[in-house]
């Protein structure tokens, strides 16, 4: 290789790698300041939305979507400004990853897959997601009947997203932040008995759960619960019931609630249902014993990572231009010299 040649490729390595720089983002978390508030609501107004990320590690993160309207799980979470991502095979009906965790490079220690990471290309194992809870003020944590599309959140109560890794239906963690507003401890309970779902939409409900005459459906990703609901209107994506009450692995018979290719049948399915309290509603836990929460505050926003992900950064238009003179110089070089080497 000549000369030119070689000066010619090392100016346009260089000039490809000072782009790439430019363009790359890292992978940090970040929260949408534009949306929410940090912290609890302050009234029955909105709902305040839990993020504990468990043996995941972090901060507990406890922020406030003040929406007085009618709105779902999904509403609540990204209202509050949480960054979310689903599954490529069921979009946002199931909750993969918040605030970028589990990320894809980290290694998750899920029981027999050691390495495990998580792609969020199907339903991760149920060894390894974001369980999905509910709560009115005052009230005890319930791991959610519905799924994150299809049930309503409570106003003034809580929606919570907590980490269950290597856990079963009775040891699922739940968010370890009492749901209770400051200034409304020893208030008795205020919680209505959830609603049925607000849609029949398959792609709000749990991929593969129960369908028509109180089929066997899988136990619902992100929370799940029984009250014996019918199977037309029970299971759902992060939270299923299903005709029979009863989770866990299994199909549907109903077309209406299958995708395109099919059940689905896989092994490790998510923890089956929890009964939920019938009667009066069990008091939330004292408040006295919450972790240690953040509200965000300090986090990114969202749209500087944005930027820098796009390569609009401030110092991106800088890079590029500076990629742009070197690759003019290094064909100015190169034509200069093969004139040169013709003259001679």
């Amino acid at each position: 290789m000549s000369g030119r040649t070689r000066t010619a490729r090392t100016l346009a390595l260089t000039a490809a790698v000072l782009v790439a720089a430019a363009a790359a983002a890292p992978g940090a978390a970040a929260i949408d300041h534009s949306k929410g508030h940090p912290g609890y609501c302050k009234t029955d107004t909105g709902v305040t939305v839990v993020v504990d990320f468990q043996q995941l590690g972090g901060t507990t993160i406890v922020r406030c979507n003040p929406q007085g309207t009618r709105g779902t799980g999904l509403d609540a979470l990204k209202g509050a400004g949480f960054q979310i991502a689903g599954v490529q095979r069921w979009g946002e009906a199931f909750i993969c990853r918040i605030e970028n965790r589990p990320s894809a490079v980290e290694k998750i220690p899920v029981k027999g897959n050691e390495g495990y990471r998580e792609a969020c290309v199907d339903t991760p194992p149920a060894a390894g997601y974001w369980s999905y809870w509910h709560a009115g003020n005052n009230c005890a944590w319930n791991y959610s009947q519905w799924g994150v599309k299809n049930r309503d959140f409570v106003p003034g109560g809580f929606e919570g997203w907590s980490f269950s890794l290597n856990a079963t239906a009775d040891s699922n963690p739940r968010p370890r932040i009492a749901a209770v507003r400051p200034g409304t401890g020893g208030r008795a309970c205020n919680a209505r008995a959830e609603p049925k779902p607000t849609t029949n939409d398959p792609n709000a409900r749990q991929p593969g759960s129960g369908g028509g005459n109180g089929g066997t459906g899988s136990g619902g990703d992100n929370g799940s619960g029984t009250d014996g609901g019918s199977g037309t209107d029970g299971g759902s994506n992060n939270g299923s019931g299903n005709g029979t009450g009863n989770g866990g692995q299994g199909s549907t018979t109903d077309p209406a609630t299958q995708p395109s290719d099919g059940p689905v049948q896989r092994p490790g399915a998510l923890p089956p249902p929890r009964p939920r309290n019938a009667g009066a509603q069990q008091a939330a836990d004292d408040p006295s014993r919450n972790v240690a929460f953040t509200g965000g505050e300090n986090a990114r926003d969202v749209n500087d990572v944005v930027r820098e992900q796009s390569g609009a950064s401030d110092l991106a238009p800088w890079v590029a231009a500076g990629a742009v003179v070197l690759l003019a110089a290094g064909t100015t070089v190169a034509a200069l010299r093969r004139r040169r080497a013709r003259r001679a």
